[in-house]
């Protein structure tokens, strides 16, 4: 009898284990399936096409995760003007010197008033941007005006400053925007300072030349595999590009003496990096301009030449740096100091010199999305988050007043030696109040 219940429990058991090794076989093949299901779907997704709409949110999802709020502070910086209700995109002063012009995500432009960069409150105009955003903002020659490239209409809408019946400055869009005529995503706009013509560039090969009232005068092929800059010289005679080769080409946009345009003709080429550019800008006269490579060098050069008869641009000075993708460079008005963006760093050189002459770091908590002087070469300011950042320019100072000194060993007539002496007297002490300003 004992014996006859041991072996009917030896079969129970075995019955048992045989039930629990087919359910974790099942098991771990459920599993698997899974797992090959979900390795299939990853690389389908992986292999499929982003649209460029679907870059944007996913652009515009990954800053809404950033934080909020960013501190920053150094004894170089004037202002952060803050009053964005989302992250600034572009920014631009006029030419005036009277306005700095940032557009953002919150749908609006605003004109900060220069004047009150070193004042606690910052007052600004705000131009809304109707059922859309602008993602670039440049002014008009005279200051009156602003073009924007709006984001989701992919096009470019003028705005005009006008007084309203109660005194108060407001804006009116115009009441067109400028045809559609590129599918390729926009990287820069501009205006001429001429007045004479606007200029539209593509992240492909292509940069469009139109008239003010949105007629297409030109179409350029850069034919550098990309654009990865495009810019109007601050003359407004020429237009500048640069992208996968190691060069910086430049056009010039000709227009005959009663106003008519005539011709996109080449105007030079800087050539001497050894890989693709990132960036370039041009100093005020348009007589100097500075490189930046990703071959880890920024290179400044004299563009003062007779290029009609074959002059070729003075390489000055080359010297290394620290630079990633969507580095941007910035000159002063006259050519003395050169900032070069890196992520959400700053670096400002002195031109003539190679060195490195400020250092800031974090200045934002997502990366620099433009960087620029003023045109008094006083302020540098940049934007990436939802404050921009306005900078004393002590590197400048430093470079004038070193030129002037070298001037005066040099200067033999005693009225001009006044002169200069009361000058580097006058930038010591602007340089003095600007080292021991604090921003709270």
């Amino acid at each position: 009898m004992e014996t006859v219940a041991l072996v009917a429990l030896t079969l129970l058991l075995g019955v048992l284990v045989a039930l629990v090794a087919f359910a974790v076989g099942k098991r771990k093949e459920e599993l698997q399936e899974t797992a090959e299901q979900t390795s299939v779907s990853a690389g389908n997704a992986a292999k499929a096409p982003v649209s460029k709409k679907q870059n944007k949110l996913d652009k515009h999802r990954g800053r809404k995760e950033k934080t909020s709020q960013h501190n920053f502070s150094h004894p170089l910086l004037a202002s952060s003007l803050k009053g964005h209700g989302s992250y600034v995109t572009c920014l631009d002063f006029s030419s005036n010197g009277k306005y700095l012009a940032s557009c953002s995500e919150d749908r609006t432009v605003r004109l900060w008033n220069t004047k009150d960069f070193l004042d606690r409150e910052h007052k600004y105009l705000r131009a809304n941007v109707e059922l859309d955003h602008a993602t670039l903002v440049r002014f008009s020659p005279d200051s009156r005006a602003f073009i924007t490239w709006l984001a989701n209409e992919d096009t470019m809408r003028v705005y005009k400053m006008s007084k309203k019946d109660d005194g108060t400055m407001g804006f009116k869009a115009a009441p067109k925007d400028f045809p559609i005529k590129h599918k390729a995503e926009i990287i820069n706009i501009g205006v001429a300072e001429n007045g004479k013509f606007i200029m539209s560039a593509y992240s492909d090969t292509t940069i469009h030349i139109w008239d003010l009232k949105g007629q297409i005068l030109a179409s350029i092929n850069t034919n550098q595999m990309i654009n990865a800059y495009v810019a109007i010289s601050p003359c407004g005679r020429f237009v500048a590009s640069c992208g996968f080769t190691p060069d910086v080409k430049v056009w010039e946009v000709c227009f005959s003496k009663n106003g008519e345009f005539k011709e996109v003709t080449r105007a030079f080429e800087l050539k001497g990096h050894s890989a693709g550019m990132r960036a370039f800008a041009f100093s005020n006269d348009s007589n100097k301009m500075v490189t930046l490579s990703k071959d880890g060098t920024w290179k400044s050069w004299n563009t003062n030449v007779e290029y009609k008869k074959q002059q070729d641009p003075y390489l000055l000075k080359t010297v290394k740096c620290s630079s990633s993708d969507g580095s941007l460079v910035a000159m002063s008005p006259d050519g003395r100091v050169v900032a070069i963006s890196n992520g959400c760093n700053v670096a400002m050189y002195n031109v003539s010199s190679g060195a490195l002459e400020e250092r800031f770091l974090s200045v934002h908590c997502i990366q620099i999305e433009d960087l620029r002087f003023d045109t008094t070469g006083r302020y540098l300011a940049s934007c990436g988050d939802k404050a921009i950042r306005v900078f004393h320019n002590a590197p400048g100072y430093r470079a004038t007043i070193q030129d002037m000194q070298d001037m005066l060993k040099k200067a033999q007539n005693e009225g001009m030696k006044l002169r200069l002496e009361k000058q580097i007297s006058e930038a010591q002490r602007a340089l003095k109040t600007v080292l021991s300003a604090r921003v709270s």
